[in-house]
């Protein structure tokens, strides 16, 4: 398997040590699993909603089990893993909350990213068009969209304040690949952050 990562999940992969454990929730078809076990060597397993997505996965040699992330985490032990890693599927989940609550306990660190609802294109959709914004990275329809719990970066930051977690790394990622780290949760993140990754550990 040879894909190109997108650019939130370079952003991912730069965060993760050589050599360590992996569990990547809601892997697709592995392209971020692959990517770690060749250039970092990790120990990594994937859990994937998807049965194609998950065919696809093993076919490519990957280590990926069918689960769904929402109702199959709470099996997985204390600290199995030293990253738990969930790429742009937050907002598909169920219950947001549970799931990142049992990514803090199964894994040391735990690497989120996702889409910045607030981005200033699509508060301009919705300010001018009046519908629900329709993007690059948000890609879907309203009506069929997998996304169903958006939020802002500042949303997510809260969230984390709320629950008691350390974040230890946030970064701004742009659709083209610019990356760069940010260290508040000001208005102008908010505003010009397609996406963010933030990693995060329990006090």
């Amino acid at each position: 398997m040879t894909a190109l990562l997108r650019p939130d999940q370079k952003a991912v992969a730069d965060l993760v040590k050589t050599g360590t454990r992996v569990l990547d929730i809601g892997c697709g078809t592995g392209e971020l699993l692959d990517y770690l076990a060749r250039e970092k060597q990790v120990d990594g397993r994937g859990i994937e909603i998807s049965q194609e997505a998950v065919s696809r996965a093993i076919a490519s040699g990957l280590p990926v089990i069918q689960g769904d992330a929402d109702a199959d985490l709470m099996h997985y032990p204390d600290k199995a893993f030293d990253y738990a890693i969930l790429s742009k599927a937050l907002q598909a989940m169920h219950k947001p909350k549970d799931v990142l609550e049992h990514m803090v306990r199964i894994a040391g660190h735990v690497i989120v990213s996702i889409p910045n609802f607030g981005y200033w294109r699509n508060r301009l959709q919705l300010l001018v068009r009046g519908r629900m914004p329709v993007t690059k990275t948000l890609s879907y329809e309203w009506y069929d969209t997998p996304n169903i719990h958006f939020c802002t970066i500042r949303d997510f930051i809260i969230l984390c304040e709320e629950l008691g977690f350390v974040i230890e790394h946030r970064i701004s990622v742009t659709n083209d690949g610019h990356i760069a780290p940010f260290h508040n949760h000001g208005a102008w993140v908010n505003w010009f952050s397609e996406q963010a990754v933030f990693m995060i550990q329990a006090k």
